[in-house]
């Protein structure tokens, strides 16, 4: 068996096959780094025929690691390369699965594709082995991250899968349950008005519904006050997009009806969320919940924001959410809110977005 620590894998090739054995805790760093020896591996054996990922050390997988398996797995089909998984523990097994990950790979439970060649292959081919070696801290400062300090005690087997204190937290929890029970009865008070308005000025739906990502990559439908025309996601191609990144933003995003300019000047277009809120989709503060799509384009340490359940409201909602237009600056102030977070930490920045809704130059265009 491969010996590893926390940031070395190896890899093993023979006969066409490659076997890489993960570490314990499969997190930024060593994505990052498997990702860029991923990709070398394959470039520099071009006779490779299967890949098999060998989870039998690893207890503990964040979304970073997920991130790094999309990007394998878009390799290998890229190159017509087999991928397999092996030896998944249970903790590694429930990311996939919240994911749906654990549809898109072919995944086995024991090692049971052998590793040295086939006799009936011909002359026997030397296995070359060498190491994957932890990342340097590169110039962007997001991809050196070690393991966040909030991790360190949870890396263990007999330990529940926890990417982020506050996904467990009984306290947020409750403080959810309660703000949304209310959030919801004031969004029956001015439903109707709302409901009217929107059928004057627009025919179609009053509410709209889209496919978002929560934790983990969770993928669930968010609810909004209807603010675009009913065609609007056809016709997106058709605006330019201003922001930077895996985000789509338009100061004057001509598909925006006259009354949705002013629910969402207001944030009145975001009352139904409280019902993801109350469902678990959703906490009241977390990070801006990404579309799938978004997060196809997703860099590996972009992911880390899929570590905690997004939010009604975080940093980027009360930091200028319509001027903020280059993803890289969302992804550091979501994860300066992961790095702070607190329950104190959360009543601030539900203070502060009350603050910004009532504040005539603020509010999402």
């Amino acid at each position: 068996m491969a010996e590893s620590n926390d940031n070395t894998c190896q890899v093993t090739i023979a006969e066409h096959i490659c076997r890489i054995h993960l570490p314990p805790a499969f997190t930024v760093v060593q994505a990052v780094t498997f990702k860029q020896q991923f990709q070398q591996v394959c470039q520099d054996n071009p006779d490779l025929k299967l890949v098999i990922l060998d989870f039998g050390q690893t207890k503990f997988m964040d979304s970073s690691g997920m991130g790094a398996l999309v990007a394998s797995r878009k390799l290998t089909q890229k190159q017509q390369l087999d991928l397999i998984l092996q030896n998944v523990s249970p903790q590694v097994m429930t990311a996939l699965s919240l994911a749906a990950l654990d549809k898109m790979f072919v995944i086995e439970s024991r090692s049971d594709v052998p590793a040295k060649p086939s006799t009936s292959q011909g002359t026997a081919q030397p296995a070359a082995a060498t190491s994957i070696k932890s990342a340097q801290l590169l110039a962007n400062p997001l991809s050196g991250r070690s393991m966040p300090k909030r991790l360190i005690n949870i890396v263990k087997s007999d330990q529940p899968f926890v990417t982020h204190p506050s996904v467990k937290s009984l306290p947020k929890r409750l403080i959810d349950i309660v703000g949304s029970i209310v959030g919801l009865g004031i969004t029956a008070i001015v439903f109707v008005p709302i409901a009217v308005a929107i059928k004057l000025d627009s025919p179609g739906p009053i509410l709209f519904g889209q496919v978002r990502c929560s934790s983990m990559g969770k993928r669930f439908r968010m609810w909004k006050f209807r603010s675009m025309v009913t065609d609007a996601e056809r016709k997106k191609h058709l605006v330019q997009n201003q922001a930077s990144g895996a985000i789509f933003k338009n100061a004057n995003d001509p598909r925006i009806t006259r009354v949705g300019r002013i629910l969402r000047k207001t944030s009145l277009d975001e009352l139904p969320q409280f019902w993801n809120v109350l469902k678990g989709e959703m906490s009241l503060v977390g990070t801006r919940p990404p579309t799938p799509d978004e997060v196809e384009r997703y860099e590996i340490p972009q992911w880390q924001r899929l570590d905690i359940k997004p939010g009604m409201t975080g940093e980027w909602q009360v930091n200028g959410r319509s001027s903020v237009l280059d993803f890289e600056d969302i992804v550091r102030l979501d994860l300066k809110y992961q790095e702070n977070w607190s329950l104190m930490y959360d009543f601030k920045l539900i203070l502060k977005t009350i603050w910004v809704v009532f504040n005539k130059n603020s509010g999402a265009v």
